[in-house]
C-alpha cells in the first residue's frame, strides 16, 4: 500500500461555494503552483543519448496563465509529460502545490494527478458510450463519489462552459467545439490546482478554436485558474499572460504576451487582452464538495459505464 501524499498545501487559505467550504490551494492563495527548477530529460544513452529537456526552469502562480511554443523536436510533449508525472525527469526537481514529485512512487504520482491535474487533450478523448453529463461525471465517479452527486456537479460545469441543454447528447451529437468544452469540464469538474492542455484547438477550425481559447481565458480571468497550454498558434497564444519558447529543449524567451497577434486583441502597450465569451446558462463555479475523496481521474478508462452505474449512492447500485 502506498503512503500518503505529504498535502503541505492543506490549509486553509481560499473559500469556496455558499457555505463557506474552505479548500487549500496553497500555502497561500498566491503562492506558486507549480515549481520547476533544472529539469533536464534524457533519452538513450552513449551515442544515442538525446536531451529532449536541458535545465527548465518554470514558476507559475495560482491564476497565471502561460504558452508553451516551440518547432517540432523543441520539448514541448516531453515536458508536458513530466508535469503530469507521466514520465521521470533525468535530473532536477518539479514541485506541484508544494509537493516535491521527486520522492514519489507511481501510485503516489497518479494519486496527485488525478486529485490535481487537469489534463485537456486535442482530440478531446470522451467516451462515446456516455453522454456528455457522464463524460464530466466519470472522473467524480470512479473516485468513489456518490452517482447523483457526481451527476449534479457535472451539470454545473456543463452549464458554466455553455452546455447546460446538451448533457444529455453524447460525443457523436456535438460539434468539435461542443466536444472541446465537455472535455475542459471533466477536466475542470475536481477543481484541479493546474490545467495542463495539450493543443486544445489543433482539431478545431477557427471559429471553434477562438471560442475555446476565449472560454479558456475567462476560466484565468474570473476564476484564477492557473494553466499552462502547448501550442502551435501564434494567435491563441496571445491569449497567455506569458509565451515560453522553447527551442532545442530549452527555454529560449519567456515574454509576457509579445507575439504577434490581431489588433482587435491587443490592448495598451500592445498586450495581449482576453475577449469575451457568451455563456448559455450562469451558474455558481465553485460548488461545495461532497463528503468523498476526490480520488478521480481526469481521462477515460475502459470500465467509464460501470464505474458511474455503480458508484457509491447511485440508484442502479441500490
Amino acid at each position: 500500500m502506498s503512503r500518503p501524499i505529504p498535502r503541505p498545501f492543506l490549509v486553509p487559505s481560499l473559500r469556496v461555494g455558499t457555505r463557506g467550504y474552505e479548500r487549500a490551494i496553497g500555502d497561500t492563495v498566491d503562492n506558486a503552483v507549480l515549481e520547476v527548477v533544472g529539469l533536464t530529460k534524457a533519452y538513450g544513452t552513449g551515442a544515442t543519448r538525446v536531451e529532449a529537456l536541458r535545465g527548465i526552469d518554470l514558476t507559475l502562480r495560482r491564476g497565471e496563465f502561460a504558452a508553451v511554443m516551440g518547432p517540432s523536436g523543441s520539448g514541448k510533449s516531453s515536458l508536458l509529460h513530466l508535469l503530469a508525472g507521466l514520465d521521470r525527469p533525468t535530473a532536477g526537481s518539479i514541485r506541484i502545490g508544494g509537493v516535491d514529485m521527486a520522492g514519489m512512487s507511481e501510485d503516489e504520482c497518479a494519486l496527485l494527478r488525478r486529485k490535481q491535474i487537469g489534463l485537456m487533450f486535442q482530440s478531446f478523448q470522451l467516451l462515446d458510450t456516455l453522454t456528455a453529463e457522464e463524460n464530466v461525471a466519470l472522473p467524480l465517479a470512479i473516485g468513489g463519489c456518490p452517482a447523483e452527486e457526481a451527476r449534479r456537479r457535472a451539470a454545473r460545469l456543463l452549464g458554466a462552459v455553455g452546455l447546460a441543454a446538451r448533457r444529455p447528447h453524447r460525443p457523436h451529437e456535438l460539434s468539435g467545439g461542443e466536444q472541446q468544452r465537455v472535455a475542459i469540464a471533466r477536466a475542470l469538474v475536481v477543481e484541479p490546482l493546474l490545467l495542463l492542455a495539450d493543443e486544445p484547438t489543433g482539431n478545431l477550425d477557427s471559429v471553434q478554436g477562438d471560442k475555446i481559447m476565449a472560454l479558456l481565458r475567462q476560466l484565468v480571468e474570473e476564476h484564477r485558474q492557473t494553466m499552462l497550454m502547448v501550442t502551435h498558434d501564434a494567435n491563441h497564444a496571445a491569449r497567455a499572460d506569458r509565451i515560453i519558447y522553447l527551442r532545442d529543449g530549452r527555454i529560449n524567451n519567456a515574454d509576457r504576451g509579445r507575439v504577434s497577434a490581431p489588433s482587435e486583441w491587443l490592448g495598451e502597450g500592445g498586450r495581449a487582452t482576453p475577449r469575451a465569451v457568451h455563456v448559455v446558462e450562469c451558474v455558481e463555479w465553485s460548488v461545495e464538495p461532497p463528503p468523498c475523496s476526490f480520488n478521480a481521474v481526469s481521462f477515460v478508462t475502459p470500465c467509464a459505464g460501470d464505474a458511474l452505474e455503480h458508484a457509491p449512492g447511485s440508484r442502479e447500485a441500490a
